[in-house]
């Protein structure tokens, strides 16, 4: 297929080109992996580059990018291989002499550490930066200990600071080696954080100083390019919706018991115990579903609240098809009892039959929705069921709809919340890590004039 580019692809290419160290923020559907790979060509033909690594999560690493290299006829004469499977299919795709290597991100530390294959490469890509968020993290390490061999780094993501302004010091620490938000995560939090949650001898959250935001993103600015999907795409409007349900007295007498002791008995024998903070969390986000795995793994039924408005929105749509995501297994559980048509998005199969229009509805969870999923011809109804925390695994789910392609003016996504519980606090989160990520977007926003 002959590859013809919108302005703003031309722009994100040349950004590349431009600048040896570079961070692209591109949302869903811009096409950054063509972007990309067509930067590469030209800097293979001005021979600044001779090996290339390209580091993805999985299902991206093995489809998406060997898809995006054999579709366009300008990337004909690009040689790769994928690194991806057991640990001799992964050794022998990267001893083989290509001009890519590509691998999924939960080999890289394999790859630099245990592989014994020397670390050739000149330039690094690496397709969701986000998820080199950890400055802990192993992967982040091995990374850093090769990052000085190349001179040359991309990082592509759509989602920069799923977590906040505390999420950009790896992934930049990564990119530049700490020239512009600094090298140690203690004089990053010190220049520009406050402690916010304090406990007795540590600090469990930390809120921007006043003015820190724009001055993070004044430094961060001359090796980064933002550009947004509804910018430069005809895409559908997207209406955002909440579809409140309540939970009786006894109901949430029972949520506030755990909540507050951290302990509550559900019957004879059925005890659901949070031994801290996230175990909590987790078990209040459950009960708000309407169950929740009891301390011996059963399921404790505690209200179906959510399954009568999810049925009545079911019902709403008219026939159209809906696809509803969920987050724990006792919820697909008991969506499937409620409404027995339900059909679980797993298999390459069950997508193609979503998008050929032969599945009503359709159940999918965030961590199976993320990249490299399309699902706009399917549907243009998502159903929220039970919620994340993850601003990234949120909008990645919300973007299987909501991107270009999608034949529907509209795409609805229902968001069931149940009032007086943490579903209100997980809202306001993502709406305020959303606000933090637009912020960061618009500030280094491509500068072009949308035609």
């Amino acid at each position: 297929m002959k590859y013809l580019a919108h302005e703003y692809q031309d722009y994100a290419t040349q950004f590349i080109l431009d600048h040896p160290v570079a961070a692209v923020l591109l949302q869903m559907g811009l096409g950054k992996s063509v972007i990309t790979l067509t930067a590469l060509k030209k800097l293979f033909e001005d021979d600044m580059i001779h090996r290339v690594l390209i580091i993805a999560p999985l299902r991206v690493a093995r489809d998406t990018w060997p898809a995006e290299i054999q579709k366009w006829d300008h990337l004909s004469d690009m040689t790769f291989s994928v690194a991806v499977g057991t640990e001799a299919e992964r050794r022998a795709a990267l001893l083989q002499d290509t001009m890519l290597h590509i691998i999924n991100r939960e080999n890289t530390q394999w790859m630099i550490e245990s592989s014994g294959i020397p670390f050739e490469y000149d330039m690094i890509v690496i397709d969701e930066l986000s998820s080199f968020k950890n400055h802990q993290a192993k992967r982040f390490k091995a990374l850093m200990k090769v990052r000085h061999r190349v001179n040359r780094i991309v990082g592509l993501t759509g989602t920069p600071t799923s977590n906040g302004l505390m999420d950009l010091f790896a992934e930049y620490r990564l990119l530049d080696m700490g020239k512009r938000l600094g090298r140690f995560i203690t004089g990053y939090r010190a220049d520009f954080f406050l402690p916010d949650k304090v406990g007795f001898d540590r600090v469990y959250s930390w809120k921007p100083r006043p003015g820190a935001e724009e001055e993070i993103y004044r430094r961060i600015g001359d090796i980064t390019v933002s550009m947004k999907s509804a910018d430069f795409l005809k895409m559908p409007e997207c209406v955002m919706t909440e579809y409140p349900v309540w939970m009786e007295p006894q109901e949430k007498d029972t949520y506030d018991t755990l909540k507050q002791d951290l302990i509550v008995l559900l019957g004879p024998k059925k005890m659901v115990d949070a031994k801290n903070a996230a175990s909590l969390c987790g078990k209040l986000c459950q009960m708000a579903n309407g169950a929740v795995y009891a301390d011996d793994g059963e399921t404790t039924w505690i209200h179906d609240h959510k399954l009568d408005a999810l049925e009545d929105l079911v019902e709403a749509a008219n026939g159209n098809p809906v696809l509803i995501a969920y987050w724990y297994q006792h919820d697909i559980a008991r969506i499937r009892e409620r409404l027995p048509s339900v059909r679980t998005l797993n298999t390459s199969r069950d997508i193609a039959d979503w998008n050929a229009g032969k599945i009503p509805i359709a159940a999918i969870h965030p961590a199976s929705a993320g990249h490299g999923l399309n699902l706009q011809a399917g549907g243009h109804t998502l159903i929220w069921f039970g919620l994340t925390w993850s601003l990234e695994l949120y909008q990645q789910t919300n973007a299987r709809l909501w991107r270009q392609g999608q034949q529907a003016d509209t795409v609805v996504i229902q968001h069931i919340i149940t009032k007086g519980t943490v579903d209100e606090n997980i809202m306001a989160a993502l709406s305020d890590k959303e606000l933090t990520q637009d912020s960061l977007m618009s500030a280094v926003k491509a500068q072009l004039e949308v035609k």
